[in-house]
């Protein structure tokens, strides 16, 4: 009797792979917001915003690739905050629902201070964004290891 492999009801190995999928994509998001630091850190020391009121002060793919990868990996973390907030549902992890829709809002807010600070250049809104990015990234940090003690503690 021992030795044999019990099965798996099929519901189990549903949510096991949600489950999976959701650590996947949490790892993904902060490695993507690591990233979105590091750019957002290049373009506050190597890039010269035109002074507000200018033309093009605004333009974020205008003002050199480092500015426009940062807004581009800015609006590919809106899309992803997304995506992983729909598995999170789809998993029905309350805990993972909730750091997933607290990240998306951070992520969100984050966008709003990058846009804003590109019209106005004032220091608030970068303090804005820079503190958003922090609470994204401990959204799903948090989430991260909910969905890995989840994993231990089932197993």
């Amino acid at each position: 009797m021992t030795g044999q492999p019990t099965a798996v009801p099929p519901s189990a190995q549903k949510r096991q792979s949600r489950q999976a999928g959701l650590r996947r994509a949490s790892l993904a998001i902060l490695i993507a917001l690591i990233v979105q630091f590091a750019l957002g850190i290049s373009v506050n020391l190597y890039v010269t915003l035109p002074a507000a009121g200018h033309p093009g002060h605004a333009d974020w793919f205008g003002n050199g690739p480092i500015l426009a990868l940062h807004a581009a990996l800015g609006m590919f973390l809106v899309l992803a905050a997304v995506f992983v907030l729909v598995r999170a549902i789809m998993a029905r992890n309350a805990a993972l629902i909730v750091t997933s829709a607290a990240g998306l809002v951070a992520i969100g807010l984050a966008f709003f201070f990058g846009a804003s600070f590109t019209e106005k250049l004032t220091n608030g809104y970068s303090l804005g964004m820079a503190i958003a990015f922090a609470v994204a990234l401990a959204c799903y940090a948090i989430g991260l290891y909910v969905a890995s003690t989840r994993r231990s503690v089932s197993s």
